[in-house]
């Protein structure tokens, strides 16, 4: 049998270390909530919407546009992103125009497609 090299093979607690991170560690509710954000953006449709809305806001009609995909579809996965609180909307006139939620929305897409690039 061979032994994985990385696993551990001790019995030794640091207990310095492992208080610390109890110190820190959030409630299951927090992680409840950051795991559904993760869910929510693991899907390739939604990931195309974000990727056009880190370029420029855009209505309904312009994302069917680029995505080529039904105002339909896109207005369903806008309210599923809407609701969860990753993209936000204005009205302007009879046009509504969705742009990314805020600053921490927009650097989690950008953090995670840069990783994505960097490991190509």
């Amino acid at each position: 049998m061979s032994r994985n090299e990385f696993s551990c093979d001790c019995n030794v607690i640091h207990q310095e270390i492992v208080n610390k991170v109890l110190k820190k560690m959030p409630k299951e509710d927090i992680f409840n909530k950051l795991a559904d954000l993760f869910k929510l953006i693991g899907d390739t449709t939604r990931c195309r919407i974000l990727f056009a809305l880190d370029q420029n806001e855009m209505c309904v009609c312009d994302l069917a546009n680029v995505l080529n995909m039904t105002k339909s579809s896109i207005s369903h996965q806008l309210a599923v992103l809407r609701r969860s609180g990753v993209v936000r909307c204005r009205k302007s006139g009879k046009e509504v125009y969705y742009t990314l939620d805020d600053d921490h929305i927009v650097r989690l897409f950008e953090i995670g497609l840069e990783h994505i690039n960097h490991k190509i």
